[in-house]
Formats: C-alpha cells, sequence, structure tokens
C-alpha cells in the first residue's frame, strides 16, 4: 500500500512562505500523476497544483499561478510545493495525492488513488 506523509505545513503572516514536502514509500514514482490538493471546511476540495512524474507542464488552479511551485525530486520519491505571497485565503489543509497512470491527463478533475493524511496550512492578516 502506498503511503504519502506531507511535511512542512504550519502558520505564516500573509506575504510569507512555506514548503510542502510530500515523501511516498512502498511505491517508485515513475507513471505516476501527483498533486498537491487543498480542502477548508464547508467547501470542495481544490486542485492546487499537479504534474506527471518526470514531467514538467504542471497544471495550477488560477488562485495560486505565479505564487506556488511544484517540483519533485523522483531519486527521493519526494514532492515539493513551494508557496509563496501566501494569503489568508490559502489557509487550508494541504494534501498531497498520487495516481497510477498509463494515459490521461493529471489535472483536475482527475480522480487520484492515493492521498496522504494532509497537512494545515494557516495564513493570517
Amino acid at each position: 500500500q502506498v503511503q504519502l506523509v506531507e511535511s512542512g505545513g504550519g502558520s505564516v503572516q500573509a506575504g510569507g512562505s512555506l514548503r510542502l514536502s510530500c515523501v511516498a514509500s512502498r511505491v517508485q514514482l515513475i507513471r505516476y500523476c501527483m498533486g498537491w490538493f487543498r480542502q477548508t471546511p464547508g467547501k470542495e476540495r481544490e486542485g492546487v497544483a499537479t504534474i506527471f512524474a518526470g514531467g514538467t507542464d504542471p497544471y495550477y488552479a488560477d488562485s495560486v499561478k505565479g505564487r506556488f511551485t511544484i517540483s519533485q525530486d523522483t531519486g527521493k520519491n519526494t514532492l515539493f510545493l513551494q508557496m509563496n505571497s501566501l494569503k489568508p485565503e490559502d489557509t487550508a489543509m494541504y494534501y498531497c495525492a498520487v495516481d497510477p497512470t498509463w494515459s490521461g491527463s493529471c489535472d483536475p478533475p482527475r480522480e487520484y488513488e492515493f492521498w496522504g493524511q494532509g497537512i494545515q496550512v494557516t495564513v493570517s492578516s
């Protein structure tokens, strides 16, 4: 069973930065879609950024374009999300997810099979 463990969340003031990490175990991230998602109470889960393992054309939600960057270290089976210029509306529980794939887009609304437990990001004004 694939295991995903997120780290790097926390509290920051508006304008600050955080870097989320997601380490995958019991899997080799080859031919996988990988992504970061977020959810706040009472709202639907939102796809923040997605990428194909080893790919170079990531997807970003309009709300984070120019501020967030998704990246990967395939050698360490790790996915990252660099979040800059954070805003209070970025406050949410953030989840990393992976999904094995042989074809198709990694972008939302693709359904992902494996999920981390989530990590809280809180941005204060």
